[in-house]
């Protein structure tokens, strides 16, 4: 063991961090990467609607997590980040449904990005099907695997010039869609009688999908300089960052054409076609297809630090805890990770993203119930940064998640069953994470924190409540496939617990 011990540390010491630049881009890269997704809210909820999502939504969902993530990062800056977060708050059980949770929805995620990878592909390349399609998967997940053994500076450097290239084409779309301004873009607010659960629900559900994984980031945060600094920093530059990328070009883009009714998955590239002409257009197809990369390489850095943490604390096998002797990166749970990707590559994007949105819901409303707990169990601690608004706002960041998780399964239809399950588990995730919050302010009051959520405990109501109210709501819109397999992903959890308890450490956080 002490052999053991004494590798992990050498391996540990070679880890280069990531800087605050590189960080940027890698969290912007996870949460966003580009606005290419979103295209189906503006003729299912209208452009008036969709417009507004991307204004208030981020009140009810990234913001309240933002801020949890910011103050308890501030507080425990642990590899596992917010299942360290909800298993200090709640204990062994929640902590480990977090983790599980959340490693289960990123297998998910990873098949959808390298699915729609290809799928941008066979529009240059029609003949790409069947098993063609599934090796070209395949090979973007081995790419993007080693990218991650080599460690966060590297993968922060890939995500740098990524999005610096997917930008481009869509800041020139921005300028040009507005200097052609011919009609109002929020007119009609919602789509003549359309129905009314598939014109709130549907657009809610893939908003909570757009603006998910803010809390994500804190996986990596022992390889991060200055993580109780430079993570706060961080969300203050990606989420409004985030909210411009997603509103700009779609406010535009609506301005210039008005044609509401004809947008569709990929639409940003027939705008950009009919806006600067045929060979933007192809530019912007290509930026979309990079945008997928860009996630997915976000994606395996920030989720294949769930199972190393979980194998640390003797949940998972030993081996998952293994680190690269030149790299200092958990290179076993990278490569084991993108193998289960790679695995589901082949199913189609819709059920992928199905499952996910009740995992993500999951994990979603236990990140925020964590603030409340953190608070509670451990006051003693130090926070840099504290939700603002007192008990209101410590509300506000539980309660927006869930009622937007509720409200957004409730109204789910058949394009959104991917994301319904991806709601369901991310939900559930950041729900507890921003319950630890809560739960650390009250059994860890004597850990240090460079921030805490503003507003005393009116702000750690407010980062609680939201998450949890948006989670429920969009839970409650899902349909019966989604009803059927999103509780079946969650009761996974409990039920694989109690397998793996008796292997667990006894490690103390």
């Amino acid at each position: 063991m002490a052999a053991t011990s004494t590798t992990a540390a050498a391996a540990k010491s070679v880890l280069r961090k990531a800087s605050l630049f590189y960080f940027v881009w890698v969290m912007f890269s996870y949460t966003t990467a580009g606005p290419f997704g979103l295209e189906d809210q503006v003729s299912t909820s209208g452009p008036g609607m969709t417009l507004l999502y991307h204004l208030v939504i981020p009140f009810f969902w990234c913001i309240p997590v933002s801020l949890v993530a910011a103050e308890l990062t501030s507080a425990m800056p642990v590899q596992g980040g917010f299942y360290r977060w909800v298993r200090a708050a709640f204990g062994d059980f929640w902590g480990f449904l977090a983790g599980w949770w959340n490693w289960s929805a990123a297998f998910l995620l990873g098949g959808v990005y390298a699915v729609l990878f290809t799928d941008y592909l066979r529009i240059w390349f029609p003949q790409i099907t069947g098993w063609k399609h599934y090796v070209i998967s395949v090979g973007l997940v081995a790419v993007i695997a080693y990218v991650n053994v080599r460690g966060i500076q590297m993968v922060g450097k890939f995500a740098t010039a990524l999005e610096l290239f997917i930008l481009l084409p869509i800041l020139i779309l921005v300028v040009l869609g507005l200097l052609h301004w011919h009609h109002n873009p929020f007119v009609p607010f919602i789509p003549p009688n359309g129905p009314p659960f598939k014109v709130f629900g549907v657009g809610l559900a893939l908003g909570i999908w757009l603006y998910s994984g803010y809390e994500q980031l804190s996986t990596v945060a022992e390889e991060v300089d200055n993580p109780q600094r430079n993570y706060p920093i961080a969300l203050a530059i990606v989420v409004p960052l985030s909210i411009a990328t997603y509103f700009l070009p779609t406010l535009a883009s609506l301005a210039a054409l008005g044609n509401w009714q004809d947008w569709h998955t990929g639409y940003f590239s027939e705008a950009a076609r009919l806006i600067g002409g045929p060979w933007f257009g192809q530019w912007m197809t290509i930026a979309a297809m990079v945008t997928n990369a860009a996630l997915l390489n976000s994606t395996v850095l920030t989720t294949t630090r769930m199972p190393f943490a979980m194998a640390e604390d003797r949940y998972l096998p030993r081996a998952l805890t293994r680190l690269h002797p030149r790299f200092g990166t958990p290179w076993v749970a990278i490569l084991v990770s993108t193998a289960v990707y790679a695995l589901l590559a082949f199913q189609t994007l819709t059920r992928l993203i199905t499952i996910y949105v009740w995992l993500r819901s999951a994990t979603t409303i236990l990140t925020v119930l964590a603030a409340w707990g953190m608070r509670r169990r451990r006051p003693d601690l130090p926070r840099a940064f504290l939700v603002p608004g007192a008990k209101a706002g410590l509300v506000y960041v539980i309660a927006a998640p869930v009622i937007m998780s509720v409200y957004a399964l409730l109204a789910f239809q058949t394009l959104t069953r991917l994301i319904t399950i991806y709601v369901w588990l991310r939900s559930a995730t950041t729900i507890l994470t921003v319950l630890a919050a809560w739960g650390m302010r009250r059994r860890r009051p004597d850990l240090p924190r460079a921030f805490l959520v503003p507003g005393a405990k009116a702000g750690l109501v407010y980062v609680i409540a939201a998450p949890v109210i948006m989670s429920v709501v969009a839970l409650l819109g899902s349909d019966s496939f989604t009803w059927r397999w999103g509780p079946v992903a969650l009761l996974l959890g409990p039920v694989v617990y109690p397998l793996l308890r008796a292997t667990r450490s006894e490690k103390s956080l």
